[in-house]
């Protein structure tokens, strides 16, 4: 009885925010005009929507290629392209995340889906990290948004590409090859029945397994979305310049910043440089790095398809690794 209610429950919550974005978005307008609602209230609404509105198209991006990697590619095409030592491994996965304009909003479903085709966990995890960053369309935009200062759009890339090849090693330490992800009835089914079901065509099954992923990971968006618009409305902004230039606090709030604001990296480069009169270079650069590899809506996505222990300790090394290495490039300024 149990395995058919907590499915149902599961799609009671998904329907429930669904039902609540639909409502932020067409009804509250039209509320507003004929009832006075709170200040706070509307801008927890802009908020919820504008991160919301940001974060769907990749989103979009993220569960068609996840479907096409799930139709298309085999479990013995990832074991065979990948480098079989596992230090080598890391290279090709930082190298994949520079060429492909995957945000942190649509990689989640994308390096689930390689995970469960046999690719490596700690490899996983530095395409996770690094592709949000190296992509070329955040180049772009942290170029056009700094301008001058090219030294910080060099300098995230640099990051990005050799902290995601540390946090994966790091990764593969503690765990080694051990399984991670939360596997269910319907995930162990879908891995046997591929083969079988090749015949219904499969661009059709392209489209299946996009829709059924889009619904699943919209349910965590929403979550994590109306959670940071409740944090980015009621947090007390005023002392963000009290500390602004402190060389060890003003790094950590900006990283906490970054993961309470969950900007899509596309879009979080613009954030970043109207703070650059009030924090330092290296704070600047805590927020470009660590909000992307890891962020309040992204969070919620990791514990409902990773094993907790796993995503607490990759918190924790992301969050570490991140914050040393600024102090350490602010060291050498």
């Amino acid at each position: 009885m149990s395995r058919v209610i907590k499915p149902f429950f599961r799609e009671i919550v998904g329907l429930g925010l669904l039902g609540l974005f639909f409502y932020l978005f067409f009804l509250v307008d039209l509320q507003e005009k004929s009832i006075e609602l709170p200040t706070q209230l509307l801008t927890v609404n802009t908020m919820f929507l504008s991160i919301l509105l940001e974060a769907i198209p990749f989103i979009i991006l993220g569960v068609f290629v996840s479907a096409l990697i799930q139709t298309f590619v085999s479990e013995e095409f990832v074991q065979r392209v990948l480098p079989k030592n596992a230090y080598v491994a890391l290279l090709p996965a930082a190298l994949l995340g520079a060429i492909l304009p995957i945000c942190e909003c649509a990689i989640v479903p994308i390096v689930r889906r390689l995970i469960k085709k046999g690719m490596p966990l700690h490899v996983g995890v530095v395409f996770l990290v690094g592709a949000p960053i190296l992509n070329p369309v955040v180049f772009a935009s942290t170029y056009y948004a700094f301008g001058s200062q090219s030294v910080i759009t060099y300098s995230r890339m640099g990051f990005a590409f050799v902290l995601s090849i540390l946090i994966g090693l790091i990764v593969y330490l503690i765990f080694k090859q051990s399984e991670q992800l939360k596997w269910n009835k319907d995930d162990l089914m879908n891995s046997r029945e591929n083969n079988d079901n090749e015949r219904v065509g499969k661009w059709k099954a392209t489209l299946f397994h996009a829709s059924d992923e889009f619904f699943e990971m919209g349910k965590f968006l929403i979550l994590g979305a109306l959670i940071a618009s409740l944090f980015q409305t009621f947090l007390d902004r005023t002392l963000l310049t009290e500390i602004g230039s402190n060389e060890f606090l003003a790094p950590a709030v900006m990283m906490g910043f970054g993961y309470i604001l969950s900007l899509c990296s596309e879009a979080d480069a613009f954030v970043a440089a109207s703070f650059g009169q009030t924090f330092t270079t290296g704070s600047l650069l805590a927020f470009l790095v660590y909000g992307p590899m890891l962020d309040l809506k992204n969070t919620i996505m990791l514990f409902a398809f990773f094993k907790s222990r796993f995503v607490l300790v990759f918190m924790i090394i992301v969050t570490v690794v991140v914050y040393i290495s600024i102090l350490l490039f602010q060291g050498m300024l």
